[in-house]
């Protein structure tokens, strides 16, 4: 760990305007310096680096921060590889906090272990290119299977000797130590410990790289038959490899996947080197396992854009298709594409260039709903019953994505779809949601969020259809911008008792109707915003932008930047803001609380059109009475926003 102090200087040293002029040329334009985005192609400048907040932003894709945020982004290192990159830069020593003994120990374990993968793998390529046997057969199968030299060389691709102990004792005397070759799996130890031997002898290697670049395990294939082997051995679980974590070819195609903001994903090694041999470098493979959160999130640093590609295997897709949900549940926008029957991505790539590859794929992709309805359609047939299984297994779909307009979209899909109408689907998805909030927190759906003084029930416990971002932002903007003011202005009357600063009148007002913003990234802004009130050097806006978390510190430079260059009167009336916080901020709480009432009312005709359609009389009373009640705060939350002043600068 790199010590706060070493932090300090290094963020204090590193100007934005330095540090971005290294990537992007930069031109003068008034405060400000401009140019093009380095992050995506664009004609007309909208980079804006602003020197005096130490910040750049992209007005056009959105992207930027400060400079380790820029650093991050671009050289695609994480938090403290970013910090030890501008270290170097301005050479400033890192000083890194000293570890306990296990700490130093776990650390040596793993800078040995990977030691160790680097020379297995040179071992390895070494043996295909340079020995008789590595030659005729390792060799051999590879240019079999249509690879070019120059592929072999990019993927490190490597032989195995079909001899019991060869790797492990040419490593031994090479200064190697038993414990790492054993540890890494390279090196197989007998249960008394006497006998050593090569876990991938006799097979072809696929290295696997780290997103850094270092090799963390290996992949090996056997040529020879033999029924009693398995056809692929994987490294196993070890201090440097974490399979749920990895993804084959995430080394080589990280910055392609930024490039063309799209990622491939298919199941092989071979898969992988193929496509990146016909041009299609974007493309990363799970390596047979089945897909996980850990590598979902891997690919979502780079690209929320995913096409999952297929071949024409029915039943291997049906196992296969729950990665799916897992995908839409972390947010990404998900493309399904079918190769032909009999064709696999390798064996497709190698009939195709690159151009001819895309075009397939854009002619064929379709989003999750299509694709599942289409494949499992065909069992359903016209029994009722099992197309009622299929809408309800679409629908848990949909519940997972966490976008609430792109959910919607895919709701309107379905009941288009499947013939059934979308209060339906509304209802089952609140339902599955419900059920799903349950199960997370351990407790019983209830409703029992109420604001004081009216004493009304108001459900805030369930996962909400409608989209409350904006009256989140805008609460947020004003903690970041202004967090740590008072509320009113020192002119006033306010003593220090009932003058509370912007951050705090926001936590005590959501507090005291037991709110809490539903957005994860804004809900953890604000709590951070919270716990840093007792710090008497606390400024919010200076804290958030170079706060270490990179999706923390890119929400507040969207918030603490205007998208467009500001005039001088209009930077004079943003200044005039603070003047006012004591009329705006309230007005932002009382927004906020007003769209949660709005959705509400909305939420319960839903259930009262479901009620008078199933002639319910009793649940009709109790959902009349619940509305009645949620009509009155909603009047007084409207008199509160209609007599607030409208401020204009």
């Amino acid at each position: 760990m790199i010590d706060l102090a070493t932090i300090d200087r290094i963020i204090e040293a590193a100007q934005i305007e330095q540090v971005v002029s290294d990537y992007v040329t930069l031109r003068k334009r008034g405060v400000n310096l401009i140019g093009l985005c380095p992050f995506h192609n664009e004609k007309t400048p909208s980079f804006t680096v602003s020197p005096a907040k130490g910040i750049c932003k992209c007005f056009g894709c959105g992207k930027g921060g400060n400079a380790v945020n820029f650093i991050m982004e671009i050289e695609q290192l994480n938090y403290y590889e970013a910090l030890k990159h501008l270290a170097k830069k301005y050479n400033i020593e890192v000083v890194e906090k000293e570890m306990t003994a296990e700490q130093l120990a776990t650390q040596n374990d793993r800078e040995s272990m990977l030691v160790v993968n680097a020379y297995a793998q040179k071992y390895f390529s070494t043996l295909l290119h340079e020995h008789i046997d590595g030659k005729s057969i390792g060799l051999s199968y590879f240019k079999e299977r249509g690879f070019s030299e120059a592929i072999i060389k990019k993927f490190q691709l490597g032989y195995s000797l079909d001899q019991r102990d060869a790797f492990t004792q040419e490593a031994i005397k090479q200064g190697y130590k038993k414990e790492y070759l054993v540890k890494t799996g390279l090196t197989l130890e007998s249960e008394t410990g006497n006998s050593l031997a090569d876990r991938f002898r006799g097979r072809v290697l696929f290295p696997v790289h780290s997103i850094s670049g270092k090799i963390v395990a290996f992949g090996g294939r056997i040529l020879k038959k033999d029924d009693k082997m398995a056809k692929y051995l994987n490294s196993p679980e070890s201090e440097v490899y974490h399979k749920s974590n990895e993804l084959y070819g995430i080394f080589f195609a990280k910055q392609a996947i930024v490039k063309n903001d799209r990622c491939f994903l298919v199941e092989g090694y071979t898969d992988v080197i193929s496509m990146h041999q016909s041009g299609i470098e974007n493309v990363v493979a799970s390596s047979g396992t089945s897909l996980t959160q850990g590598q979902i999130k891997l690919i979502h640093r780079f690209t929320p854009n995913i096409t999952v590609i297929y071949d024409g295997d029915a039943a291997g897709i049906k196992a296969s298709i729950r990665g799916i949900d897992m995908l839409l549940e972390e947010g990404m926008n998900v493309k399904v594409v079918l190769l032909p029957e009999g064709e696999d991505p390798d064996s497709f790539a190698k009939k195709q260039n690159a151009s001819d590859f895309i075009a397939y794929i854009e002619q064929n992709s379709l989003d999750f709903i299509s694709f599942k309805a289409k494949l499992l359609l065909e069992d359903a047939g016209n029994d009722p019953i099992k197309r009622a299984h299929l809408i309800t297994d679409i629908v848990r779909s949909i519940s997972v994505i966490p976008d609430n307009i792109i959910r919607s979209v895919y709701i309107k899909e379905c009941s288009i779809l499947m013939s059934i109408n979308e209060n339906v689907l509304y209802n089952e998805i609140n339902k599955l949601k419900r059920d799903a909030r349950e199960k997370e927190l351990g407790l019983a759906y209830k409703e029992k969020k109420h604001f004081p003084q009216e004493n009304i029930p108001i459900n805030t416990t369930q996962t909400v259809e409608n989209n409350f971002d904006q009256q989140e932002l805008n609460l947020l903007r004003y903690v970041v911008r202004y967090g740590e003011l008072n509320l009113f202005p020192k002119k006033t009357e306010a003593t220090t008792e009932n003058n509370p600063t912007v951050i705090a009148y926001i936590c005590n007002e959501l507090e005291a109707d037991e709110l809490s913003l539903y957005n994860p990234l804004h809900a953890l802004l604000l709590e951070n915003a919270k716990n840093q009130l007792h710090h008497p050097d606390f400024k919010a806006e200076n804290h958030f932008l170079k706060h270490p978390n990179p999706a923390i510190s890119q929400l507040a430079l969207n918030l603490a930047t205007d998208k467009y260059t500001l005039s001088a009167t209009q930077a004079k009336q943003l200044d005039k803001e603070t003047d006012h916080l004591h009329h705006l901020v309230p007005k932002a709480v009382y927004e906020f609380k007003n769209k949660i009432i709005l959705h509400r009312i909305s939420e319960k005709m839903q259930e009262m059109k479901i009620a008078n359609d199933e002639k319910n009389a009793t649940r009709m009373d109790e959902l009349m009475h619940e509305l009645n009640a949620l009509n009155e705060v909603k009047k007084a939350l409207s008199k509160e926003l209609g007599e607030r002043i409208i401020i204009k600068f």
